[in-house]
Parts: structure tokens; C-alpha cells; sequence
């Protein structure tokens, strides 16, 4: 079984797992049949994870889409697509490792690939910037799509990020240009575009990569105007209410698919992607491939008028009283005393 950093809300279905091995580990050692025990521990556990993964709280989402152990986009782009080419470089000042794309196949269909990738230790983390990308970053996944629109190539990307590097380095070099460039310029690309979360979707880093036809998000993901620590620094003035702003900022797939942010919730295994990175892959896959089918079907002056309706209709809400709440009687104006008879 393999190993994997419990959360705090696993806690008590990692103390049964513990107990399952144990079991298994003593029958083994003494010889006994002790598989109806194994079976009905097994089916506890299974109905133990369900009960706890329905009751998450929008903070154990978050620690989910954080996980170490989630794939990342690379690991998703290896198990989804072949004849994966990554193209290197923005033409103007350098190569982000943050983003990582280039031309793919998926199920043999020619695709433009584009994630937003993170490390897994401290080198690797140090060299894709911890997914946080660059101006450089942005400036070339929008070469990729610019190139992906020439050769009539459809557009798919990754977003997994904590937002855009705010250092000292992408304040110099125009990160928010960058990024409000390829908001604009995503609009009039006439190619099918997805867009899928699949860990953390942090504010205008996210947003730099996030314009699409359908934008999907992985089931314990989660995708956020700013990150629930710095909504807690703002409003409470103290990081530790992070759990509260979470729930307020209505950041999770199930919030976001309400709220007509999202289109889709790809389906994750039990416990989350982290536990099974083909599985994950695959359901992802077989989602990308059905959009692909629906949105072969629009020609590109229709994609580019249903996009720019789908952001323009983004945020619209209508505020009204209560329908059963009687209205308030106006009060009579009081009159200066000069008035008064």
C-alpha cells in the first residue's frame, strides 16, 4: 500500500487503514483465514472515506488541491496525451519552467497543451518557481496559443498555481501586463479552448492561462480571487481564520458550478487524485475529449461570440427584497416646527 501524507480530516480513516494492515500482517504470520474480517474492515474504511469526503469543509479542499502528492500537469499531460513536443521560451527574455506546453495528441487528435507546473522538492520547486510563473511565463503560453491558432489546433490548459510570482522580478518585468494581455488576447483566438483546475486556481495567475470555451475543474480543487490565507490577512487581519474566509469565498467546484463559474466537476478517485494518478488522468481525459466533440461542431465566429458572452455574464446578480416581505410604509416627513399649526 503505498504511502501518502494523511490530512488532518483522515486522520480516523488512516487509523483504520493502520488496523487493516495489522490484521492482514497477523494472519499472514499465523496462518489464519481472515478474510471475511479483511472484507468487512475493507467495506468500513470504503464507507468511512465516503461519509467524510461528502462533509469536507472548503479549508480540507484546499489542503486537498495543496496535497504534495496530486499530480501535476505534467504527470497529467504524460497520461492523457502522446507525441507530447514542449516548446521553450517567450521570444523576448527567457524560458519560465513554471509553464510548461507544447503540441500533443489526445487519442490521436492534435492538441496545444499548456499547464502551469510545480515542483516536488526543493530543486525542482526552485526551478518551476513553485507554479508560480513569470511575466516570461505568460508572455509564452500566449506565443504557444497564438501558434496553436495558426495551425487551427485546439487549445488546452492546466491550471494549477497559488497565483502569479509576486516578487520584486515579475513587478519589473510587467506581470500584470502580461496577464491582462492575455485576457485580451485569449478572446480572439478562433480555436476551441479548455480550461481545467486541477489542484489551485490563485487569482490572476490562474486567470493568465484561464480563458476558455468551457473552463472544467478537478473535484477537490479549488479556484479563488485571492488565496483563503491572504483573504483572512485582509479582512481579520490574522492568517489563522483561513478556514472561514474559504467557506466566505465560495472557492470550491461544488460553490463554483452553482455560481455559473465553471461548466464541469471532473470526477476524482476515492480520496482524491492524489491516490491515483491514472484513474484521475483517465476521467479528465474521457471529459476533455467530450468537449472537444461539442465544440468541433461551432464555427470560430460562433466560439468567439459564446465565449465573450459566457465572462460577460460572469458576476451578474440581481438584488430584490424577499418575495414575502411586506414593504416598508413610508414615513411621514417631518415638518420644521415653523410649519406646525
Amino acid at each position: 500500500m503505498a504511502t501518502y501524507q494523511i490530512l488532518p480530516f483522515e486522520k480516523s480513516i488512516a487509523e483504520m487503514e493502520e488496523k487493516l494492515l495489522e490484521l492482514r500482517a497477523f494472519g499472514e504470520a499465523h496462518d489464519l483465514d481472515l478474510a471475511r474480517e479483511l472484507e468487512e474492515m475493507q467495506r468500513k474504511i470504503e464507507e468511512t472515506r465516503r461519509q467524510v469526503f461528502q462533509n469536507l469543509k472548503a479549508w480540507d479542499i484546499v489542503q486537498l488541491a495543496r496535497h504534495p502528492q496530486r499530480p501535476y500537469a505534467l504527470d497529467y499531460i504524460s497520461r492523457m496525451c502522446t507525441d507530447f513536443v514542449e516548446l521553450h521560451g517567450d521570444r523576448h527574455y527567457a524560458d519560465d519552467r513554471a509553464v510548461a506546453g507544447g503540441f500533443a495528441r489526445l487519442d490521436g487528435r492534435k492538441v496545444m497543451v499548456i499547464g502551469l507546473h510545480k515542483g516536488r522538492d526543493v530543486k525542482s520547486n526552485v526551478e518551476r518557481n513553485f507554479g508560480m510563473a513569470y511575466p516570461e511565463g505568460y508572455r509564452k503560453a500566449l506565443r504557444l496559443m497564438r501558434l496553436a491558432a495558426r495551425y487551427n489546433c485546439p487549445i488546452i490548459s492546466l491550471i494549477d498555481t497559488a497565483g502569479a510570482y509576486p516578487g520584486v522580478g515579475g513587478e519589473e518585468r510587467h506581470v500584470a501586463e502580461a496577464i491582462a494581455f492575455n485576457l485580451r488576447e485569449a478572446f480572439t483566438l478562433p480555436v476551441p479552448m479548455i480550461v481545467t483546475v486541477i489542484g489551485e486556481g490563485g487569482s490572476g495567475g490562474a486567470l493568465g492561462i484561464g480563458i476558455g470555451d468551457r473552463i472544467l475543474i478537478m473535484e477537490y480543487s479549488y479556484y479563488s480571487v485571492i488565496s483563503p490565507e491572504g483573504c483572512a490577512a485582509i479582512l481579520w487581519k490574522d492568517r489563522a481564520h483561513a478556514g472561514e474566509a474559504a467557506e466566505l469565498l465560495h472557492l470550491t467546484s461544488r460553490a463554483l458550478l452553482q455560481d455559473g463559474l465553471v461548466d464541469e466537476i471532473v470526477p476524482e478517485p476515492p480520496g482524491g487524485a492524489h491516490r491515483d494518478w491514472d484513474a484521475a488522468a483517465a476521467n479528465l481525459k474521457q471529459r476533455l475529449l467530450h468537449n472537444l466533440d461539442e465544440l468541433r461542431k461551432y464555427s470560430a465566429d460562433r466560439l468567439l461570440e459564446q465565449r465573450y458572452a459566457k465572462f460577460r455574464a460572469m458576476g451578474v446578480c440581481l438584488e430584490s427584497s424577499a418575495p414575502d416581505a411586506p414593504l416598508a410604509e413610508a414615513a411621514e416627513p417631518i415638518q420644521p416646527e415653523s410649519d406646525k399649526e
